[in-house]
């Protein structure tokens, strides 16, 4: 009886620890104009921010069909796994998590789909785990527990550089009503139990970064930390030097998803803690 781990794009798992750990990874579709791109194969993260705020018209994105997950369950049973856990973006953020559902449907409740109510590696780290546990044969059900735990303890907090994205992406309620100069302040945003939440507005970039410093050094001792940005890599790497907890050795810096970076705008930056 073996487990299969099954992800998407938005995960933002590096490609060597997806290996490691045969994690199943899915990608979503970002489009741009009319051309369709699979995150994280078509189109280099460096690039697309690069190209974002010269772009007349905002990249929309779209989740995998049922039928690319039915393909990609059906491919995972005929490598021999017995079932699948398939953990997925928040469902209040994406049709991602519904799509994996419909295409389970098919398989007589061989697949438990997951909805992680993040993004980035605090959907990420849920994957991660359970792809370890799996690895040790630990029974399915604890596996489960395991998402749990961590779902309950993963902190996810970021500074944008500007409203403009957010706010034009029209998914989140106070974001749409942010217009005019404010577009120049920085919201700082916590991504909680599925919802983006507005936790504070920094005129000054620096006064932002400091602010997510303390609230990383509030949290307490971690188990994980990873650094996100979107192609702010310096600054990624000053807030290592200043903020990480000497306790978490080489944290991860990763430059995040264009799937996540349409929806942010270049320049953001953040980090997913777990807390022990």
């Amino acid at each position: 009886m073996s487990t299969a781990i099954v992800t998407d794009s938005t995960s933002d798992i590096p490609f060597d620890v997806l290996k490691k750990y045969n994690i199943f990874q899915i990608p979503v579709d970002l489009i741009i104009g009319n051309k369709t791109y699979l995150d994280g194969f078509d189109l280099s993260r460096n690039d697309f921010y690069i190209q974002l705020p010269h772009l007349k018209q905002l990249p929309t994105t779209a989740a995998p069909s049922a039928g690319r997950f039915l393909a990609l369950y059906e491919k995972i049973f005929d490598q021999g796994f017995s079932k699948i856990i398939s953990i997925h973006a928040a469902s209040g953020l994406s049709g991602i998590f519904n799509a994996a559902r419909l295409a389970s449907l098919e398989f007589s409740q061989k697949i438990y789909v997951v909805d992680s109510q993040q993004l980035s590696l605090g959907l990420g780290f849920q994957v991660i785990a359970s792809a370890k546990a799996a690895q040790e044969n630990i029974p399915f059900q604890t596996i489960l527990k395991g998402i749990e735990s961590i779902k309950e303890r993963v902190h996810v907090y970021a500074l944008l550089d500007t409203f403009e994205y957010i706010q034009r992406s029209g998914r989140i309620s106070w974001a749409r009503a942010r217009i005019g100069s404010i577009l120049s302040i920085k919201p700082i945003i916590e991504l909680k139990e599925g919802e983006v939440i507005n936790r504070g507005l920094a005129r000054a970039r620096e006064k932002g970064i400091k602010f997510l410093g303390d609230v990383l050094q509030g949290l307490g001792d971690l188990e994980d930390l990873v650094v996100l940005h979107t192609n702010a890599i310096q600054d990624g790497k000053n807030f290592i030097q200043q903020f990480a907890p000497s306790g978490i050795q080489n944290p991860l810096l990763v430059n995040v998803t264009t799937i996540i970076g349409t929806h942010v705008g270049p320049n953001g930056l953040g980090f997913a803690a777990v807390v022990k």
